[in-house]
């Protein structure tokens, strides 16, 4: 046991000495990747709302300003001496909104489609040979945006342009940096964009998030309250499930505070709160397993059929602590970390055993309330049967809401 605390705290120091920036997307020695013809750098993707004025003010102190843009910083190419002795074909950093995706590449005689412009579309007059392919958007007059910089003989470092694209129409943004040539192959970006939202530096998939758990965290408050008035008023009758319960809602009261406060300095600076981070991630964390024990804890009928938990105690107590360790560093490695930093084989591989102990959780509270179904039956406890019919009732919704939340979001996100 000492050693998967020790595991924990471990994890929760890698995680907290990361410098973690989440709408300043950096970039640190990418190196482009091979995709058909061309050679490519995903730069970022990001929800961004249209910018509330019809000019960017990069001057302006405040976040929540009522502009949106992609600015670009410092970006520069580099290659090694030993690839340095020609003049190059350009580097491009293209801008483009999910919709207007269409726009980019093309074919020539409707054969294979090529993001680089080949020989034989250059025949045709549609482009010129060795740049990305791309055409004006039909719904968004100006875009795709794409721009770029050239390395002459001898040169080591190309810097790309500084510069801000207002964003005037809401959408799903995205930048690649791209270039045709094969001989800079060994080329890699550095520097950093910060990407803009109205009311602040939050993606736009994260801003409402804010008032959310700004309302959720008032709504514990208030719960909180409610409940430590009646058990400051009971506190004679009080049973143990009953401090769990009181256990759960403070800790839901920090996460959702810390949640909070995490978005809001987000929002401000545009760099994630690590350690803010860490705290909200690990209440909630807490909150869900002790959550769960509860449930299984009543399910088991502890307190009304069983006056303990028996030889069931470190079977439940190690549920609990290998739920948290598995569901701990899903939280971690998903919030502690730049934005879409992860692949999709990444986030299954931490997300399997989160699921796998949820569900064999769900079936242990079933067997649980099956098993104690049946002795309130036998001993004639009509009231208490009467009561736990209700529970199971309620958990069985819990489970089918809980089933059709997940298929929707894996509709939305495959």
């Amino acid at each position: 046991m000492f050693r998967v605390y020790e595991s924990i705290l471990f994890c929760v120091w890698l995680f907290t000495s990361l410098i973690v920036e989440g709408s300043v997307h950096e970039y640190k020695g990418e190196r482009f990747v091979g995709k058909g013809n061309a050679f490519v750098v995903h730069g970022g993707s990001e929800g961004i709302y249209s910018s509330a004025s019809e000019n960017v003010n990069e001057k302006s102190v405040l976040p929540a300003n009522g502009d949106s843009y992609i600015r670009f910083e410092k970006i520069t190419f580099q290659r090694t001496q030993e690839f340095s002795n020609f003049s190059s074909g350009l580097v491009q950093a293209i801008v483009f909104e999910v919709e207007d995706r269409e726009s980019i590449g093309g074919s020539a005689y409707g054969g294979q489609r090529a993001v680089c412009c080949t020989a034989d579309l250059a025949k045709l007059g549609v482009c010129s040979e060795g740049e990305i392919i791309h055409r004006p958007s039909t719904k968004n007059p100006g875009w795709p945006q794409v721009f770029g910089v050239a390395f002459y003989a001898d040169e080591l470092v190309a810097t790309l342009p500084s510069k801000s694209i207002q964003i005037s129409r809401t959408g799903m943004y995205n930048l690649y940096f791209m270039h045709c040539d094969p001989n800079l192959k060994e080329v890699v970006v550095e520097g950093n964009t910060i990407w803009k939202n109205p009311s602040g530096y939050l993606p736009g998939r994260m801003a409402p998030l804010m008032k959310f758990y700004g309302f959720m965290s008032l709504a514990f408050v208030i719960l909180g309250l409610f409940w430590f008035s009646q058990y400051a008023r009971f506190w004679k009758e009080v049973f143990p499930l009953q401090n769990c319960i009181t256990l759960v809602i403070t800790l839901g009261m920090f996460e959702m505070a810390f949640w909070y406060f995490d978005y809001a300095e987000f929002n401000e600076t545009g760099i994630r709160p690590t350690g803010i981070t860490v705290w909200a991630v690990t209440f909630g964390t807490i909150k869900r397993s002790v959550a769960r024990l509860v449930i299984l804890m009543v399910s088991m009928g502890y307190g009304v059929v069983r006056p303990t938990l028996g030889g069931l105690t470190s079977k439940v107590l190690l549920v609990g602590v290998t739920f948290f360790v598995a569901s701990e560093v899903l939280e971690l490695v998903e919030n502690v970390g730049a934005v879409s930093d992860l692949s999709g084989k990444a986030k299954l591989f931490l997300v399997l055993p989160v699921a796998f102990l949820d569900a064999f959780i769900i079936i242990w509270i079933f067997k649980s309330l099956s098993a104690t179904l049946s002795k309130l039956q036998a001993r004639r406890m009509m009231v208490k049967l009467d009561i736990y019919r209700k529970f199971t009732n309620a958990l069985v919704v819990a489970v089918i809401v809980s089933v059709g939340w997940i298929c929707y979001e894996v509709y939305v996100n495959l």
